[in-house]
């Protein structure tokens, strides 16, 4: 295992706190344990760059989150490259299945201290409102019974900006529950409060960019420009 095709910070840190071993262990220790625990690594596994995670991963850096809610970051498809490209904010993530929130805070316990994680459902999270600058759901609402509850919780604990994506075609996944489109997607957040919602088309999904407006909220970005009303 080597950088090129996994990434081995987080497979160390999985190890580590699944298995509660010695941080100054070494790499060679460390796959030996995990083998002999028969702990799976391949969700660590570097795949070719998706266009949908380079896509958000570049929206998100033009954003400049000061910090980031993940609501369900099953196997890390998305959380992986986020924290291996945007290293200096802290993340929060979330996941409604009891052994996909242990392993993301074994990954956590094990040394990668700007994560946090939680098991939580998307239809309602342990947070106060306005608690992250940014929330991303990512292939999440399509799996949801109630997509209008999920939208209006994240824009709930969300400060500035949410941003989705979904398929935008028809697919055999049988976990699939609906299939949006632009006029749907972009209603189902302004209908749950959103101030502005954008959607950009990436390679057989969308992704939606929604502002988020927040009674006597000053954004960051405002604030640096000495600006005191809420930015709209």
């Amino acid at each position: 295992m080597d950088d090129a095709t996994h990434y081995v910070e987080f497979a160390r840190a999985f190890v580590r706190g699944r298995l509660g071993l010695d941080h100054d262990l070494d790499d060679d220790a460390l796959w030996r344990a995990a083998a002999a625990a028969e702990l799976r690594l391949h969700k660590f596994k570097r795949t070719g760059p998706l266009p949908r995670v380079v896509h958000v991963l570049g929206a998100l850096r033009g954003l400049e989150p000061t910090s980031i809610l993940d609501v369900g970051s099953g196997r890390g498809v998305f959380l992986w490259p986020l924290l291996d490209t945007i290293r200096n904010v802290a993340v929060t993530a979330v996941d409604r299945e009891p052994h996909r929130a242990v392993d993301l805070q074994a990954v956590a316990a094990g040394g990668i201290t700007r994560l946090a994680a939680h098991q939580a459902d998307a239809v309602a999270l342990p947070f106060p409102s306005a608690s992250f600058d940014v929330v991303t759901v990512l292939e999440v609402l399509e799996h949801v019974d109630a997509p209008e509850r999920v939208a209006r919780e994240i824009l709930r604990v969300a400060r500035r900006f949410v941003v989705a994506s979904v398929p935008s075609h028809p697919d055999d996944n049988p976990e699939h529950l609906r299939l949006f489109d632009a006029d749907g997607l972009t209603r189902l957040f302004r209908d749950a409060g959103a101030a502005r919602v954008q959607v950009d088309f990436v390679h057989n999904h969308m992704l939606a960019t929604i502002s988020v407006d927040v009674p006597g909220q000053v954004s960051p970005h405002a604030a640096r420009r000495g600006l005191t009303a809420p930015t709209r």
